[in-house]
C-alpha cells in the first residue's frame, strides 16, 4: 500500500503549484525581467490613482462622513452634550407638536412640489418644440435657476406683501376686485366728536331728531387731503328750505391755521358721493347722495321727526387682497416661489430626453391616424418614463432639504406654520432653541428620509449607464 501511494505521487493541486514554480524558475532571465516591469507599472498606476483619490476621500470624510457620524452620536446626548440620554431626543421629537407640524409640511412639499414641477416641465418641454423661439423661451424659463434662493425669497416676500401698494400680487387681485365692486370712498373718515353725530364707523353715524325745513351740518375728519375725490368743491354751509330736510357733509379741517370745529369754513372741502339716509321709526324712508360741495336734500317728506343717518357702507374698509403669508396660505405661497425657481430645470432636463426620442415612432403613429393627444399619452410619456422618474426623484431629494425660501419668505409670527424639517432643525439647534441634541436627532431623521431617494436615483443612473 505504501509503495502504491508513493507511486501515485502528491495531489493534483500540489503538482500544479510545483509545476508553476518550476515554470517560473525555468523561464529565461529575459522573460522574468519582462514580467517584473509590468507588475511594477501596474503597482505604480494603482498607487498613483490612490494618491489622486486620497484628497477627495479626505474631503468627503471631513465634510460628509464625520458630520454624519458626529450628528448621530450627538443625538444621543442632552442639549448641552454632557449627559447621555439615549433615544430620549427621538422620543421628544415625536412628541413635539412643532416638529410634527414641520414633518407634515415636509410631506406636503414632497407630494406637491415634485409632481407639479415634473408636470409643468413635461408640458413646457412639449410645447416649446412647437414654438419658433424655443431657445429664447427656454432661456427665459431657466434664468431663475441663476438666482440664489436668498434673492428669490426676498423677491417673493415683497411680492406677497399684504399692502397692495407694495405687494404686486395683491395689487393685481385688488385691481380686479375693485373693477367689479367699487370700494368705499372714505374708509378712514370719522365723525367730529361733540358735533351732534353719535355712533361709529362700523354701525354708521346718526343725528338727533330733525323736522322738514331744518338743515344739518355733518362734520367729518380723518380723510387725508390726497384721499378727497378730485371733484370735491368747497363746502357750502347748510341752508334750510321750507318742506325739505337739507344738510352738508364736509371735511372739518382747514389747511394751515384758522377754522372752527363744527363750522363750515371757506377753505374746507365737501365730501361728494357720500350716502345719507332719512330714518323714521328705525327704518330708512329716503336716501340721498351728496353733491360736489357736500350738500344733500330730502324733499316730499311727511310731517314728523326724522334722524339723519350716514350708513357704515361709506366707511367700509377697501378689499385688502389675499393674506398670502397668513397661517393658511404660507406653505402654498412658498411652494409657488419654489416652482418659479425650478420649473426651468425640470423643463430643460425633460426637453433633453424629448429630443432623444425616436422620431420614426412618432411619425408612424401619425401615419396610423393617432392624434397629438394620443401620441402624447401613449407614446411620448411612456418613452420619457425613465427621464421623468429621474427628474421626479431628484426634485424629491431637493425639496426634502429646502431651507432658504421657507426661512426668508415666512414672517416671524407664522414661521412655525411654514417650518419644514430643515428649518426646524436649524431653529432648534441655532435659532434660539440651543438644543443641539434634539437638532442632531432631526438631522439624522432628515438623512434617513433622503437616503432611500438617493439610493434609488443612483441605481437608476447605473442602470442607464449599463444599458
Amino acid at each position: 500500500m505504501e509503495r502504491q501511494s508513493a507511486m501515485e505521487g502528491p495531489p493534483a493541486g500540489d503538482r500544479k503549484a510545483a509545476d508553476d514554480r518550476r515554470s517560473v524558475g525555468d523561464r529565461p532571465p529575459k522573460a522574468r525581467a519582462a514580467v517584473d516591469p509590468r507588475r511594477r507599472a501596474l503597482r505604480r498606476r494603482r498607487l498613483l490613482g490612490a494618491a489622486f483619490a486620497l484628497p477627495a476621500l479626505l474631503l468627503l470624510g471631513a465634510l460628509v462622513a464625520y458630520p454624519v457620524v458626529f450628528s448621530a452620536g450627538r443625538s444621543l446626548f442632552d442639549a448641552g452634550g454632557d449627559r447621555f440620554v439615549g433615544l430620549d431626543n427621538y422620543v421628544e421629537m415625536v412628541r413635539d407638536p412643532a416638529t410634527l407640524k414641520a414633518l407634515r409640511n415636509s410631506a406636503i412639499w414632497v407630494v406637491v412640489a415634485p409632481v407639479l414641477l415634473t408636470g409643468l416641465g413635461l408640458l413646457l418641454a412639449v410645447l416649446t418644440e412647437r414654438v419658433r423661439w424655443a431657445t429664447a423661451f427656454k432661456l427665459v424659463l431657466f434664468l431663475p435657476m441663476a438666482v440664489s434662493f436668498l434673492a428669490a425669497g426676498i423677491v417673493f416676500r415683497l411680492a406677497y406683501e399684504q399692502d397692495p401698494d407694495r405687494g404686486v400680487l395683491n395689487a393685481v387681485v385688488v385691481g380686479v376686485h375693485d373693477a367689479f365692486e367699487a370700494p368705499a370712498l372714505y374708509p378712514t373718515a370719522r365723525a367730529r366728536e361733540g358735533q351732534g353725530l353719535t355712533g361709529g364707523p362700523d354701525g354708521g353715524y346718526t343725528t338727533g331728531e330733525l323736522r322738514p325745513g331744518s338743515a344739518a351740518a355733518l362734520p367729518f375728519v380723518g380723510v387725508a387731503p390726497g384721499a378727497v375725490p378730485g371733484d370735491a368743491a368747497p363746502a357750502r354751509a347748510p341752508a334750510s328750505e321750507p318742506g325739505s330736510l337739507t344738510g352738508t357733509v364736509y371735511l372739518d379741517f382747514t389747511p394751515g391755521t384758522g377754522g372752527r370745529p363744527g363750522v363750515v369754513d371757506g377753505r374746507e372741502k365737501g365730501l361728494p358721493g357720500m350716502t345719507v339716509e332719512a330714518v323714521r321709526d328705525g327704518e330708512a324712508v329716503a336716501s340721498a347722495r351728496t353733491a360736489a360741495d357736500g350738500t344733500f336734500r330730502f324733499e316730499g317728506l311727511a310731517d314728523g321727526t326724522y334722524r339723519l343717518r350716514v350708513p357704515a357702507d361709506n366707511f367700509a374698509a377697501g378689499y385688502g387682497g389675499v393674506d398670502w403669508l397668513g397661517p393658511t396660505l404660507v406653505t402654498p405661497a412658498i411652494i409657488g416661489a419654489y416652482l418659479w425657481v425650478w420649473t426651468g430645470f425640470s423643463m430643460v432636463l425633460i426637453g433633453a430626453g424629448l429630443a432623444a426620442l425616436p422620431r420614426d415612432v412618432l411619425e408612424a403613429a401619425r401615419v396610423d391616424g393617432a392624434n397629438e393627444r394620443q401620441i402624447f399619452r401613449r407614446i411620448t410619456v411612456p418613452l420619457l418614463a425613465p427621464v421623468l422618474t429621474v427628474v421626479f426623484v431628484t426634485l424629491v431629494i431637493n425639496v426634502m432639504k429646502v431651507f432658504d425660501l421657507v426661512y426668508v419668505i415666512a414672517p416671524g409670527p407664522v414661521q412655525e406654520d411654514a417650518n419644514v424639517l430643515a428649518t426646524r432643525m436649524w431653529l432648534v439647534s441655532f435659532g434660539g432653541g440651543n438644543d443641539q441634541g434634539l437638532g442632531s436627532a432631526l438631522s439624522v431623521l432628515l438623512l434617513l428620509l433622503v437616503v432611500p431617494a438617493m439610493v434609488f436615483n443612483i441605481r437608476r443612473f447605473r442602470k442607464g449607464g449599463g444599458s
